[in-house]
């Protein structure tokens, strides 16, 4: 299997810059960016998606046809698909996380937005969200875009990341915690 590095990174967002500049002058940015955080969900979910994209051992046509459908199936756009397409005949279908990524990292940029990925141990509700949202913009000052995941290991609580801080109000760090200081004692 294939692996981030920064030779990956280089190609991610060589090819992220390229979409990016695509998608703007095709006025489609909100679009290509629905369809690549819908393909980061789907990648994130399946581990088979993930295996058919960075295996060497699965042939380059292949991998393009099958990932051409995925995103068909998706609804992706018809700029979306070709992007993939082309990112797979070209094989770099490896660093087609790191093309997502640089791709909505330069989005936010441009938009002056902060990405929070938070972590908690059930979905959370439209209405917390929004009261979350509220808080992060107040702390930070600048817009915030929430990007949730579930981890039922976290017990309750939550887990806020946004660039280089983190809040980490889980229970289970709580109780980690505390059976640290038990040991002392």
């Amino acid at each position: 299997m294939a692996s981030e590095s920064t030779h990956t990174s280089g190609i991610a967002e060589r090819y992220a810059t390229a979409l990016y500049d695509m998608a703007d002058e095709t006025k489609q940015l909100d679009v290509v960016a629905k369809d690549l955080r819908d393909l980061k969900a789907l990648l994130m979910e399946s581990e088979d998606l993930r295996r058919l994209i960075r295996s060497p051992l699965i042939a380059r046509e292949d991998q393009t046809k099958a990932i051409t459908a995925v995103m068909r199936k998706a609804g992706a756009s018809d700029l979306t698909r070709r992007f993939v397409g082309v990112v797979g005949r070209n094989k770099r279908l490896f660093a087609l996380s790191g093309m997502i990524n640089a791709f909505l990292y330069a989005l936010a940029v441009r938009r002056g937005e902060e990405t929070a990925h938070v972590s908690s141990a059930v979905a959370l509700s439209d209405h917390q969200q929004a009261s979350l949202s509220e808080a992060l913009i107040k702390a930070i000052g600048s817009k915030v875009r929430i990007e949730t995941e579930v981890d039922p290991s976290l017990i309750g609580g939550l887990v806020v990341r946004v660039g280089s801080r983190m809040i980490d109000s889980s229970i289970k760090t709580k109780l980690q915690r505390m059976q640290i200081a038990m040991k002392g004692a």
